[in-house]
């Protein structure tokens, strides 16, 4: 009733118990958002293109200054979770930095800026999650997130049975 949807993850890990994350996201920017099934052959400068395309079609429609998500591979009903689900399962491989930084980069030379009013800001950041796909397909989605968005972390004790906070941010 106070229009502040959540969007959750449960993460389990290796270690006993689970993660809760909580990303409290408006309808707005998810509208700015797309998901793909690109050809396989369309690769990384495929990839590049289709968020660029939606960054100049879409992102003056989600509040900026932005953090978008990107998920890559996994499946048609699978990437969009995964493109949410960025902003705190972080790529911790060099390719995934690269790309993160690549992406960030061509957003911000859009010149679009904060409420896409000019500037030299229209992301504060790019994260992306990949996953290994079906040779034939390449799932792509792009979720926009304005930097209003809110998220936390809690941690699950199977010893307590309770939930204890790992962190809560403000935007990135």
């Amino acid at each position: 009733g106070d229009n502040t949807p959540a969007f959750t993850d449960i993460h389990f890990s290796e270690k006993p118990g689970c993660r809760l994350h909580v990303l409290l996201k408006g309808g707005g920017s998810d509208n700015a958002s797309r998901v793909v099934m690109l050809p396989p052959g369309a690769g990384k400068q495929g990839i590049l293109n289709e968020v660029m395309d939606c960054v100049l079609h879409k992102a003056a429609n989600a509040c900026p200054p932005l953090v978008i998500g990107v998920g890559i591979g996994g499946t048609f009903d699978k990437v969009a979770g995964m493109a949410k689900s960025s902003r705190w399962l972080f790529g911790e491989d060099e390719r995934t930095a690269e790309l993160e930084n690549e992406l960030l980069d061509m957003v911000n030379a859009t010149g679009m800026g904060p409420g896409a009013l000019g500037g030299k800001t229209l992301a504060l950041a790019v994260h992306v999650n990949t996953a290994p796909c079906h040779i034939a397909a390449l799932p792509l989605a792009i979720n926009m997130g304005c930097s209003a968005m809110r998220r936390a972390t809690f941690e699950f004790n199977a010893q307590t049975g309770e939930f204890e906070r790992v962190n809560a941010e403000m935007g990135e």
